[in-house]
């Protein structure tokens, strides 16, 4: 199972999310660090934990707030620390996708979040290679969050249908409610999911416990959770790490230039 830590950017600084209520987010209070620098976080997160693939949240352009998008940071973890990033930057077409793969970010992230179209899901996975994408499908209390009236109005199971047959193969599934709550996932609905789903990767985020919870995910078949506070608390420690996911990844290499 892949172990993938989530860094939360607002403010030039890393924050705790809880529960989706992104006004009340403070700076991270980690074991691993003393800083809530997003830096210093990524490099605890490879020095201390051996993770090398990084989930960042641009928390300021996904709520178009617009201040920064991070790209320095973004640019200087893919390309100079070698990390796998998957960027959430509000990536909502096809162009904004290209950059940020042309930049160096190991898979690019559209989130139903800030989908504003149902195109953009349809097109997506015919402009680019399978192991470049990713898309999150943002839930709130199993109620899935989203711009675009088509999915807005889909229940997650018939989303996941129609994310499968457009093309998409890596999926996200998410409920923001129980972000940084430690309640753990939704259990009953990552079984419908994956029951429902097996040919797809899916990666569950959302209050992620502790060690006894990534083995009961992995025995359902998830390939892989998105954690923060469970390892900022120390809940979740290199000793919980599957050697697999720690040891080093190759570096980005440039996106292909396409005709």
């Amino acid at each position: 199972m892949r172990i993938i830590p989530v860094i939360d950017l607002l403010n030039n600084q890393a924050v705790h999310a809880i529960k989706g209520d992104r006004k009340f987010y403070k700076p991270v209070k980690s074991v691993l660090c003393d800083s809530s620098d997003p830096l210093e976080i990524a490099r605890a997160f490879r020095d201390r934990l051996g993770l090398h693939e990084i989930y960042i949240a641009d928390l300021d352009t996904i709520q178009n707030s617009g201040r920064t998008n991070q790209r320095n940071l973004v640019e200087r973890l893919s390309s100079r620390e070698n990390f796998r990033v998957l960027l959430d930057a509000g990536i909502s077409d096809i162009e904004s996708a290209a950059r940020w793969l042309d930049l160096g970010i190991h898979k690019a992230v559209i989130g139903s979040e800030t989908l504003n179209a149902l195109e953009v899901l349809i097109g997506i996975p015919a402009s680019f290679p399978q192991n470049r994408i990713v898309f999150s499908l943002d839930c709130r209390n199993g109620r899935i969050l989203s711009k675009c009236p088509d999915l807005d109005s889909l229940s997650p199971i018939k989303a996941l249908k129609l994310l499968q047959s457009s093309g998409w193969r890596e999926i996200i599934v998410l409920d923001l409610a129980r972000v940084g709550s430690g309640r753990g996932v939704d259990r009953s609905w990552i079984i419908e999911a994956q029951a429902s789903f097996p040919d797809l990767t899916l990666l569950a985020g959302g209050g992620i416990t502790g060690p006894q919870e990534l083995k009961r995910l992995q025995s359902l078949g998830i390939r892989g959770v998105l954690v923060a506070t469970a390892l900022h608390s120390g809940s979740i420690g290199p000793q919980h790490i599957p050697a697999r996911t720690r040891k080093p990844e190759l570096p980005n290499r440039p996106f292909p230039e396409t005709d």
